[in-house]
């Protein structure tokens, strides 16, 4: 056999043992590439896609078409490596979080397993718009975290919630403009489920372009939940120049931060440096007493994107954010 073939044969089975790992392996510390977080026996995964450090200005300029008081006053922000999730978290892998009885994933130590998972929904939580690769939708922010806990009792991988800055860092893609495809609204249907061509509901994730990181659906479809509360004033602050890894630590139960725009949005509410915060009205619908810590009847335009540092936090930071306890809604 010819050297040449040799070679081939040998790299040919160093691809196979490879692809027969679980691709996560390939996310290590020192290893900051693309991977899919898969769940075992599960045969749809979660894209993650580096972003790597950087620092940019966060808010919009005064003379942005649109902008709002609490956009601003621009800041300098330095933000640390992480993955991100390439789309919004589709119901094909929520549903597994809700309704796990049964799910083939369920760990058989029962210590991996202490995660208070929602209560079944009294309403169909898509909305009629549609499931398969769509958007889960109408979770509420300490739903969105216990999501992340779940998925870290099963794959031994951190995840969680966005801050703010990088949220809009990574929407960003390293531009300055009102969107990260230029100021003019115009080509938003290129990028977005939005209002003007909707139809009054989410679509499946992926089908429109993404940025120049390869985030899709960072503008429109469901608005996206981050870590912080919604201060208005927050960039007034921070007075230091550049802040590092800036973070409204939650403390009350509303307003808490949400991006990127849903599908009943208009364009100039899908801007990056667009901002809104969660509302009691959210639940107005509900009947319970007190309401549901895990949804929100009123909201078929909220949903989820995680994010997982690139240093891991320690065990007891890492319980301290999964262990919050939910605030009473009454």
């Amino acid at each position: 056999m010819s050297i040449q073939k040799n070679i081939r044969r040998g790299l040919a089975h160093l691809c196979a043992l490879l692809l027969a790992l679980p691709i996560g392996v390939f996310a290590q510390k020192g290893d900051f590439n693309a991977y899919i977080q898969t769940l075992p026996n599960v045969e749809i995964g979660i894209e993650m896609v580096p972003v790597r450090a950087g620092e940019f200005t966060m808010g919009s300029p005064a003379d942005e078409k649109g902008r709002q008081e609490d956009e601003g006053p621009q800041v300098q922000v330095k933000v640390d490596a992480f993955w991100m999730g390439k789309y919004e978290v589709p119901w094909d892998i929520y549903e597994l979080f809700i309704f796990e009885s049964g799910d083939v994933t369920k760990p058989s130590d029962p210590s991996l397993d202490a995660v208070t998972r929602p209560t079944p929904p009294y309403l169909d939580m898509t909305f009629g718009m549609g499931k398969q690769g769509h958007p889960a939708v109408g979770m509420t922010q300490y739903n969105a975290i216990q999501f992340c806990k779940w998925l870290y009792t099963r794959t031994g991988v951190f995840y969680r919630l966005p801050t703010e800055a990088e949220w809009e860092y990574a929407c960003r893609a390293g531009t300055e403009s009102a969107y990260s495809f230029g100021d003019d609204p115009s080509a938003l249907g290129e990028y977005a489920w939005y209002a003007a061509n909707s139809d009054e509901k989410t679509h499946e994730i992926g089908t429109k372009k993404p940025n120049a990181w390869g985030l899709y659906d960072m503008y429109g479809n469901a608005l996206e939940w981050t870590i912080d509360q919604y201060i208005p004033d927050f960039y007034a602050q921070e007075k230091g120049k550049p802040v590092n890894n800036p973070m409204a630590k939650p403390v009350t139960l509303y307003p808490h931060s949400v991006r990127g725009g849903s599908f009943e949005d208009e364009a100039v509410d899908l801007r990056s440096a667009k901002r809104r915060g969660s509302d009691a009205s959210w639940k107005v619908m509900d009947p319970q007493t007190p309401k549901s810590n895990w949804w929100f009847p009123e909201t078929p335009f909220i949903g989820v994107r995680i994010v997982r540092p690139l240093e891991t936090p320690s065990k007891a930071e890492i319980e301290a954010y999964y262990g919050v306890e939910p605030i009473p809604d009454y």
